[in-house]
């Protein structure tokens, strides 16, 4: 029975081949439908993935939930106290933010100062940052040899630097910068560590101990910057209720009207991350409906070709049970007809789009890296436009279907014309 079952199968098959090879128009433009509609469905998702990959991969540069302040001056008179005045924090302002700032997890200051950073005959201008621990993962910096700044080194004051790749290469000419001792303005540090992250922007520097920036440059202890990491904010709305609760606190610890917005500058990376990611889901949505759309295309394609070719083949359905085939055969053959067609053009869709995107990606990884490695990296606004191929089988599936639904109906139809009649079609 299962020898019988396959021979008629592949009479099937053979029969269906010929009948596709006699009516090669037909066949393309039923091929056409599918493979455009496949084609353009990867096309579409692999440019809104790419968009959305490359514009979030900006924020993997930094943590996410990020947030920094930066000191201004008044713009307001407040409590008596006239408009104009320099604002900067103290130790007093990280209390607040660590100790009344329920949200916050990970916080450091940032002091600033530019030296010169000297190793034997060689030396430099660089930016020399005074940070907590914290502020490695907050800026994601990858420490390749070495270590960070760590607690001890901010209790004992240590003179102990990070300095950048490019601080190494400059000042050690290839060879480790790790152990040696490097003068900083006019005192010596020891370099514990090298930070290897290419950055977008920004310029290339040292991180020192919070404590010893204070103590060493920063005689007043006063400074212009705040960088903590919040959790919980994870909707516009507390995102907005977070920033009037900070302004709160610290025009209360610095002496400011809350509603004066040049006294304290708010960057809130987790908001615009939000914001963004909302974009993308309408471009996420306004992508499927277009290929929604497209598939409909090609299922109105398919269904209208299929309709054409079994109206065409009344006559030889009508001759086919006259000499005896059963409905079922005949309409079983229409149906297998359907399915090669959208499988085969399908899976060449498919191919096709899937071989564009990959090509696409590929252009823009060597460019990316030709770039990053003459400039740094850089930013991106489109990143490996590649596509769930769980999109595509089921998207294919879908035409297949309806391939099938296109098939049967008028096949159906057309097999319940008495013989006489269909073949007095012309």
């Amino acid at each position: 029975m299962g020898r019988g079952y396959a021979n008629n199968m592949l009479d099937h098959l053979q029969e269906i081949f010929i009948t596709l090879s006699k009516n090669k128009l037909r066949t393309t433009l039923t091929g056409l439908s599918v493979s455009w509609g496949i084609f353009i469905l990867i096309i579409l998702l692999g440019a809104g993935n790419g968009l959305k990959n490359g514009v979030t991969s900006n924020f993997s540069e930094r943590a996410v939930n990020r947030v920094n302040l930066w000191s201004g001056s008044t713009s307001m008179p407040y409590q008596g106290l006239k408009s104009g005045r320099n604002l900067p924090f103290s130790e007093k302002e990280l209390n607040v933010i660590d100790n009344e700032v329920q949200q916050s997890e990970l916080i450091t200051p940032r002091t600033q100062t530019n030296q010169t950073v000297s190793f034997g005959s060689e030396y430099g201008a660089y930016d020399i940052y005074g940070v907590m621990p914290a502020y490695r993962d907050i800026y994601k910096l990858e420490i390749g040899i070495g270590r960070f700044i760590n607690e001890l080194d901010v209790k004992e004051e240590n003179k102990v630097i990070v300095i950048d790749k490019k601080v190494e290469d400059v000042l050690f000419k290839g060879k480790s910068a790790l152990g040696q001792y490097v003068k900083v303005g006019q005192v010596m540090f020891k370099v514990v560590g090298v930070n290897t992250k290419k950055e977008r922007w920004g310029s290339t520097a040292g991180y020192i101990p919070f404590s010893t920036a204070q103590l060493i440059f920063n005689p007043n202890k006063k400074f212009n910057q705040i960088a903590f990491t919040v959790n919980g904010l994870d909707t516009k709305e507390k995102n907005e209720k977070f920033a009037e609760s900070l302004r709160r606190l610290m025009g209360r610890s610095l002496n400011f009207d809350p509603q004066d917005k040049q006294a304290l500058w708010i960057d809130n990376a987790q908001a615009d991350y939000l914001e963004t990611i909302k974009i993308f889901g309408a471009i996420t949505l306004f992508v499927t409906i277009i290929g929604i759309l497209t598939l409909i295309a090609g299922v109105v394609g398919v269904s209208n070709i299929m309709l054409v070719s079994v109206k065409e083949r009344t006559r030889e359905i009508g001759i086919r049970k006259a000499i005896g085939a059963p409905s079922s055969s005949i309409i079983k053959s229409i149906i297998l007809e359907s399915i090669i067609i959208t499988a085969i053009f399908g899976y060449i869709g498919m191919i096709l789009g899937i071989g564009l995107t990959e090509l696409i990606n590929y252009i823009m990884e060597q460019s990316a890296n030709a770039q990053a490695s003459a400039d740094g990296p850089q930013m991106s606004i489109f990143k490996n436009p590649t596509v769930n191929l769980g999109y595509v089988y089921f998207s294919t599936f879908v035409l297949i279907v309806a391939g099938v639904v296109a098939g049967y109906l008028p096949a159906r139809k057309a097999v319940k014309v008495k013989p006489i009649e269909a073949m007095r079609q012309e």
